[in-house]
């Protein structure tokens, strides 16, 4: 997914280029790249989000000690909190 966001960016950025004023090329970059993509990457990271959220607050109500030591330690682990797929 990101090979296609990147090119999405590479194409809007030459679009933008080639607009007649600098207001025109930044609104075509806001409304054809930056907006979509980040409405996108939101949307498509809300499984991501549950999975996280889900699995800090099995750790913080079935871990022995209420003093969250361990919690970085196993973020930190576990790649960053991603949901072990990969190849996004």
């Amino acid at each position: 997914m990101w090979i296609v966001a990147v090119a999405w960016i590479y194409v809007v950025v030459l679009m933008a280029a080639t607009e007649p004023t600098v207001v025109a090329g930044i609104m075509t970059f806001v409304f054809y790249c930056a907006l979509p993509l980040s409405i996108l990457f939101y949307l498509t990271g809300a499984k991501r989000r549950r999975a996280r959220q889900a699995r800090r607050a099995g750790r913080t109500t079935s871990g022995g000690d209420a003093g969250g030591s361990g919690n970085t330690f196993d973020d930190a682990a576990d790649g960053g909190g991603g949901d072990g797929g990969g190849g996004d």
